[in-house]
């Protein structure tokens, strides 16, 4: 059985969105993603609710989250 080539695999949308805020912060998050909970009194629980119901915003953070991982060596 091989690994999966997705980097999306296996991590929790918490895990993710934490290693983004603790790689860029909440400012370049809410530059990179203009979304008012990364803009606007931001946390981890306001933005999970968020992007858990809104498929647009979702995309957005987890395409920065590949991005992130592809720009850092394994």
């Amino acid at each position: 059985m091989t690994a999966s080539k997705d980097p999306l695999h296996g991590i929790t949308l918490e895990a993710l969105l934490a290693e983004l805020v603790a790689a860029h912060g909440w400012e370049e998050l809410g530059r990179q993603v203009d979304i008012r909970c990364f803009n606007f009194d931001p946390s981890i629980s306001s933005s999970l609710k968020f992007l858990r119901k809104t498929p647009w915003a979702r995309a957005k953070v987890e395409a920065l989250y590949v991005r992130h991982k592809e720009s850092r060596p394994s």
